[in-house]
């Protein structure tokens, strides 16, 4: 949009200068004509007639280049940050806000006055960046406190105008509000306030009550006018030199008053500590011997109504002590009664057992003479049918070392034949001795 504005722009005025160009082309052939007139050349012959002036085009001309200025001149572009009323010749401020964008107004009838719609500050004294805007040479404002001393002040006041009221603030206020509203109000709030404080209070007692009301006070007072106090500063407060040396002077006196009564305070607070530790001590030892006296009774009655349930038990315990003994003197003579008729029944199985392995050991002796007579039959049966075997049993019973050899008894070898009639000779006594004896004869 504003791109097509600066082309009917530049539009309308090419019109003009191509108007005055045709204008200026015919007269410079009309004083070119009339020269040749009034000076004729021989040569050249008569001049002829005299050119026409082209009125009409540069008119035509002249009258379109209106239209595309005019249409440029209704469009009107409010830029970010911005807000405008229209102010028309004949009505005066028209009712309406005109928002950043593209607005078309009538043009050569009304025209549009802008307004900053962003924070703004009003400050006085020097700020951190040197001198501040809206106070003259960074001069603080200069007030007078209770006691006539003059005191300055750096403050700083955030506002912003109130877009809803712009057709209010451009018929009303005078311009521009930045130096003519707000810094008279801002100046007449705290010149009314200060008077009602000393200087002890401005400066350190009561400063931010101080600030807090001429905030409120600067905020109603521009309110009314479409402006919007959204913050009021009081960044520093000059003092005259001497009454700052005094309340310097004074200030470390206070902290030394405040100090030593903080020191007081807490000395008064260790004592107290001091009473209720003991206090607290002193009940709780009242406390631990109440308990313990408590505790003592509860024992011994205890202790008395534990001997009422005691004594029926030792009783009980005797009776059954009793009990006990007589149980373990009849268990005694049972035992014993029946430890005698144990050994009773051992002695006759022991008996019976003797007996019993006396006529086991009688039963093996006759089987076994019986076995021995038995085998001595059969061998003198054997031995009457093979006569050589007592030779062998000979050698055999006389050394485990010797050999046995098998000779003939045909008297060759004497030492065979000597042996075997020893033999033969004792065999034969042996017999005799046991039929004296009246043994049977094997």
């Amino acid at each position: 949009m504003l791109l097509l504005k600066d082309l009917l722009l530049s539009a309308g005025i090419a019109m003009f200068v191509v108007a005055a160009a045709i204008l200026g082309y015919d007269s410079y052939l009309l004083i070119a004509w009339q020269r040749k007139r009034l000076h004729p050349d021989p040569e050249a012959g008569a001049p002829g007639q005299a050119p026409a002036m082209r009125w009409r085009t540069s008119v035509a001309f002249a009258m379109l280049a209106w239209a595309p200025l005019l249409v440029s001149a209704g469009i009107v572009i409010v830029p970010s940050g911005m807000a405008g009323v229209r102010v028309s010749q004949t009505r005066g401020t028209l009712p309406g806000i005109l928002y950043p964008g593209v607005h078309f107004v009538a043009p050569m009838v009304e025209r549009v006055e802008l307004f900053n719609t962003r924070d703004q500050l009003f400050t006085t004294g020097l700020g951190e960046d040197g001198p501040a805007k809206g106070a003259a040479k960074g001069e603080p404002l200069n007030v007078q406190a209770k006691e006539g001393l003059t005191l300055g002040l750096a403050i700083t006041v955030r506002y912003q105008i109130d877009p809803k009221r712009l057709d209010y603030i451009q018929a009303n206020l005078p311009q521009p509000l930045e130096k003519e509203i707000v810094p008279p109000v801002v100046a007449t709030a705290w010149r009314e306030l200060v008077p009602n404080y000393t200087v002890r209070e401005v400066f350190s007692a009561r400063r931010e009550e101080i600030r807090q009301r001429s905030a409120d006070i600067i905020r109603q007072r521009l309110a009314a006018d479409g402006i919007v106090v959204k913050e009021v500063m009081l960044r520093d407060i000059e003092l005259p030199e001497e009454y700052a040396k005094g309340l310097e002077s004074l200030l470390l006196k206070e902290q030394e008053n405040d100090r030593m009564g903080v020191e007081t305070e807490l000395h008064q607070k260790q004592v107290k500590i001091a009473e209720a530790d003991a206090e607290a001590n002193k009940v709780q030892q009242v406390k631990q011997a109440e308990g313990q006296a408590a505790v003592r009774v509860l024992q011994a009655k205890s202790e008395s109504d534990a001997m009422q349930y005691t004594l029926p038990l030792k009783q009980k315990q005797i009776e059954q002590s009793k009990l006990e003994a007589e149980a373990r003197k009849e268990a005694t003579v049972k035992n014993a009664e029946a430890a005698g008729e144990a050994k009773l029944i051992d002695s006759k199985a022991e008996m019976e057992r003797r007996k019993l392995l006396a006529q086991a050991e009688a039963e093996r002796i006759r089987l076994t003479a019986a076995a021995d007579a038995e085998r001595m039959t059969s061998e003198s049966a054997i031995l009457k049918q093979n006569p050589l075997l007592i030779n062998k049993i000979v050698a055999e019973r006389l050394s485990d070392k010797l050999q046995i050899m098998m000779v003939p008894a045909d008297g060759k070898f004497f030492f065979t034949n000597d042996v075997l009639r020893g033999i033969g000779a004792t065999n034969h006594v042996s017999q005799s001795d046991d039929v004296e004896d009246g043994k049977p004869q094997q």
